[in-house]
C-alpha cells in the first residue's frame, strides 16, 4: 500500500472516530497523527507522554479502528484500573469500535467475550496487568491471540519502569507476554506521569526504535491553591465548610480508606439534607458494581463530591469536573499530578486545593517503604514454598509464615516477574531460580521516592510557582509560571480561607466521637509458632467488638497525645465516649454484659481501669479486678508468634472466680492486631465465661 493509500486511509477512519468522540470538525493533533502513522508499522513502538486530557486513548482508538478496516487483529489494552477500563469500553464504543473487558466483576460475561475474540466479533479487549499473570488466562485467552494480536497498548505505561510505581509489580511482566504473543504486533505505551528518567526507561524497554512523544504537560484550567498547614481535625473541617462554594462536583482525596469514611460523615453531618450537596467514600474496598455506580453519579452530578483514596484516580474521565481538593499532600508530584489532572479537561477553570499537615510526612514514609521486599521476609515466604511439593495456596502461606496475606500476595508477584516464583491455576510454586536481594535496586528506588517527597515539601511550602514546579518535577522543557496559582497571585483565590471556623472544627469533632468502630472477632487460628490453626470454636470465640478511639482519629488527638501515650487518667471526654459506645452497641448485644474486666494489654493500666471502673458504675456491672499479662507482646510480632506470645502471658486464674458463667465486657487497653482480644476471650471462654464482648480503648494501625 502507497503512503497516499495510507494518508487517506487514516484521514477517513480518523474524521469518523474523532467525530464520534469529539464532534464534528475534530482533527488529530499532529502528534497524535504522528503516533497512528508509526503504529501502521509491523513491530513499531510509540511511546506516548502528554498531558491528561490531551487525547492519548484517540490514538489508540483511531489506530485500531484502521488496523481492523484493514483486516488486522483485535486490540489488546492493558489498563490498571475497573473505573479506566469501563470508562475505556464506553469511548470505545462511540468511536464504532466493539471493546470488552475481563475482569473480576464481570465473570459470569467471560465465556461469551472470549467467544467474540476468538470468531474476530470483538475489536478490543481491556485486561488488568494481573490477568496477564493469571495461568487460566493465559490459556484460554492469551494463546488464543498469539500470532494474530493487532495491536498492544500499555496504558499508564509509567508503571512498567522500575523507577515508575511498583504498586502493580505485574506490569513488568507485559513485555514477556509480547513477546509470547508476536513481536511484530505493534505496541503502544501512553502515560501522563513520566519524565525524562522513566521516558528514557520505557523507551529502553520497548526498543531502540521507540517514536517517543512528548509535549508540554502544563494545564491552563487548573488554578493550583496550597493552604497554611492545619491540623488534621481543621482539614476535615475546612471541607466541611467549603465544599458548597466549591465550582461544580469534584473529586476530595484522603491518604487513608479510614479518612475517606470520616470525612464522608463530617460532611454528611452538617449538609446531608442538602441534595445537592450529597458525598458519598470511594475506596478500593468497594465491590465493583458499588464503585461503578458512584462513578456514574459523580459524572452525572447526582452527588456534589465522592471523597476518595487514590482507587478512583487513573483514567476516571469527567470533562467537567470542577475541583479536585487533597486532605493530606500525596508522596510524590507524579501521583499528585496524576490526581488533580481529573480536574478542568473540558471547562475553562477548575479549582485545585491541597490541605497539608505536618503528619504528612509520616505517610509519605510508609510509602516509601512499603512496597520495598524485606529479605527476611522474603526468604521466611521462600522457605515455606520448599517445604511443598505441590502448588500452594495464599491462605496457606500466610498462616504457614505469619506474615500479612496483603504481604504475601505483594511478595510473590515481585519474586514472579523476578521468575523466582509463578503462579499456577492451583497455587504458587518455586521455579528453582535463586533469589538475591538488590540491594543497589532498592536503594535506588527508596533514594527516589525521597528526592519526590521532598519535591512535594517544596510544592507545600510553595517556594515557587505551583504549576511550574510539577512540569519541572516532570522535566518538562516548556516549565513556566503559571501566573494564577496561590503562589503567583501572592493571596488565596476568593472564597477559599486560610482555615475554619471553630464552631464547624466543634461540629466535626462531636460528629466524629460517634462513629461506629467495630473490632471484628477473628475466626482463623493462625498456626506457625501458635501451633493451632483453622478455624476458631464457636465456645472459644470472642463476640464482634467495638472501638472507642480508632487508629490516628483527629477528633481525638490531646486524648492520644497525653492520656494514651502516657497513661493518665481518662478525661470526662473519653468516659462519655465509652458510655455512649456501649448504649450504640447495646442493640447488637446477644445478651447483656454483666461483669466489667479491664485488660492492661499495652502497659496502660490506669487508661483502662479508669474506663472499666466508670462503665462499671454506669451500666450497674460489677467489676473484675485488673488484668495483667505476664509479659507484654511485641505487637511487629508475626500474627503467629504474637498469638503464641499472648497465649504464654494471659492467665485467667486471677479473675477466673468473676468470670465463670458470666456476660464478660472485656475492656482492652490498645491493640493492633486483636490477637490480645482473641486469645484473652479463648481464654477466658476456657475459664468458663459465658460470652465475651472486647471494647478496646485505642485501636491502633
Amino acid at each position: 500500500m502507497t503512503d497516499l493509500q495510507t494518508s487517506t486511509d487514516l484521514d477517513q477512519v480518523a474524521d469518523r472516530v474523532l467525530a464520534a468522540l469529539a464532534g464534528p470538525g475534530a482533527m488529530l493533533r499532529d502528534d497524535q497523527r504522528t503516533a497512528v502513522e508509526a503504529l501502521t508499522r509491523p513491530g513499531a513502538r510509540a511511546l506516548v507522554v502528554q498531558a491528561t486530557g490531551w487525547g492519548k486513548s484517540a490514538v489508540y482508538w483511531v489506530a485500531t479502528a484502521l488496523s481492523r478496516a484493514r483486516g488486522g487483529g483485535p486490540t489488546l489494552v492493558v489498563s490498571p484500573l475497573l473505573s479506566l477500563m469501563r470508562d475505556q469500553v464506553a469511548a470505545a464504543g462511540r468511536a464504532g469500535l466493539r471493546a470488552a473487558t475481563i475482569n473480576s466483576s464481570n465473570i459470569g460475561d467471560w465465556s461469551a467475550i472470549e467467544d467474540d475474540l476468538r470468531s474476530g466479533r470483538l475489536d478490543v479487549l481491556l485486561v488488568s496487568p494481573e490477568r496477564l499473570a493469571n495461568p487460566s488466562f493465559g490459556q484460554r485467552v492469551l494463546d488464543g491471540l498469539a500470532g494474530r494480536l493487532g495491536l498492544l497498548v500499555i496504558d499508564e505505561a509509567h508503571a512498567v519502569s522500575d523507577w515508575g510505581h511498583d504498586f502493580r509489580p505485574d506490569y513488568r511482566r507485559v513485555s514477556d507476554v509480547l513477546q509470547q504473543l508476536n513481536p511484530d504486533t505493534p505496541v503502544l505505551a501512553t502515560t501522563a506521569t513520566a519524565n525524562a528518567r522513566v521516558t528514557d526507561d520505557l523507551a529502553a524497554q520497548l526498543g531502540e526504535q521507540t517514536t517517543v512523544l512528548r509535549g508540554p504537560l502544563a494545564r491552563s484550567s487548573l488554578q493550583l491553591t496550597v493552604l497554611p498547614r492545619m491540623d488534621p481535625l481543621s482539614r476535615y473541617a475546612w471541607v466541611v465548610e467549603h465544599l458548597p462554594s466549591l465550582p461544580g462536583a469534584g473529586i476530595v482525596y484522603t491518604l487513608t480508606v479510614a479518612d475517606a469514611h470520616r470525612l464522608t460523615e463530617a460532611i454528611r453531618a452538617r449538609h446531608g439534607d442538602d441534595p445537592a450537596l450529597q458525598v458519598a467514600a470511594y475506596t478500593g474496598q468497594l465491590e465493583a458494581g458499588e464503585r461503578e455506580r458512584l462513578e456514574e453519579a459523580l459524572r452525572a452530578n447526582e452527588v456534589k463530591a465522592l471523597v476518595a483514596t487514590s482507587a478512583l484516580g487513573m483514567g476516571y474521565d469527567k470533562p467537567d469536573l470542577g475541583f479536585v481538593v487533597h486532605v493530606g499532600a500525596p508522596p510524590s508530584p507524579v501521583s499528585y499530578y496524576q490526581q488533580v489532572g481529573r480536574a478542568g479537561r473540558a471547562i475553562d477553570h477548575a479549582a485545585v486545593v491541597l490541605l497539608p499537615s505536618a503528619g504528612d510526612d509520616g505517610v509519605w514514609d510508609y510509602f516509601a517503604t512499603a512496597t520495598i521486599p524485606k529479605p527476611d521476609r522474603v526468604e521466611k515466604l521462600l522457605a515455606a514454598l520448599d517445604q511443598h511439593d505441590e502448588p500452594v495456596s495464599v491462605p496457606a502461606l500466610e498462616a504457614e509464615t505469619g506474615l500479612r496475606r496483603t504481604a504475601v500476595e505483594l511478595m510473590l508477584k515481585q519474586l514472579a516477574v523476578d521468575g523466582v516464583t509463578d503462579r499456577t491455576k492451583d497455587g504458587w510454586v518455586r521455579t528453582g531460580a535463586e533469589w538475591s536481594y538488590d540491594q543497589e535496586h532498592y536503594d535506588g528506588v527508596l533514594a527516589t521516592r525521597r528526592r519526590e517527597a521532598d519535591i512535594m515539601r517544596r510544592y507545600v511550602v510553595g517556594e515557587s510557582c505551583l504549576m511550574q514546579l510539577l512540569q519541572e518535577s516532570l522535566d518538562d522543557p516548556d516549565a513556566a509560571p503559571c501566573g494564577r496559582c496561590s503562589v503567583c497571585l501572592g493571596h488565596l483565590p476568593e472564597p477559599l480561607q486560610a482555615e475554619a471556623s471553630d464552631d464547624v472544627v466543634a461540629g466535626v469533632r462531636r460528629v466524629l466521637r460517634t462513629e461506629t468502630h467495630v473490632l471484628e472477632r477473628r475466626k482463623m487460628w493462625p498456626g506457625g509458632a501458635f501451633g493451632a490453626r483453622g478455624r476458631i470454636p464457636a465456645e472459644l470465640s470472642a463476640d464482634d467488638g467495638r472501638v472507642i478511639v480508632h487508629a490516628d482519629a483527629p477528633e481525638w488527638a490531646q486524648e492520644r497525645e497525653t492520656v494514651l501515650a502516657q497513661d493518665g487518667s481518662p478525661t470526662d471526654d473519653l468516659l462519655e465516649a465509652a458510655v455512649g459506645t456501649l448504649a450504640r452497641w447495646k442493640d447488637d448485644w446477644a445478651e447483656r454484659p454483666e461483669v466489667v474486666l479491664p485488660l492492661a494489654a499495652s502497659g496502660l493500666p490506669e487508661v483502662v481501669s479508669g474506663v472499666a471502673a466508670h462503665l462499671s458504675q454506669v451500666g450497674r456491672l460489677d467489676l473484675a479486678p485488673l488484668w495483667q499479662p505476664a509479659t507484654r507482646v511485641d505487637p511487629d510480632l508475626p500474627s503467629s508468634d504474637e498469638a503464641a506470645g499472648w497465649r504464654e502471658s494471659l492467665d485467667a486464674g486471677p479473675v477466673a472466680d468473676q468470670v465463670r458463667g458470666r456476660s464478660v465486657l472485656l475492656v482492652v487497653d490498645a491493640t493492633r492486631s486483636g490477637w490480645a482480644a482473641t486469645v484473652a476471650a479463648a481464654t477466658l471462654r476456657e475459664a468458663g465465661a459465658r460470652r465475651v464482648l472486647p471494647l478496646v480503648v485505642h485501636r491502633v494501625v
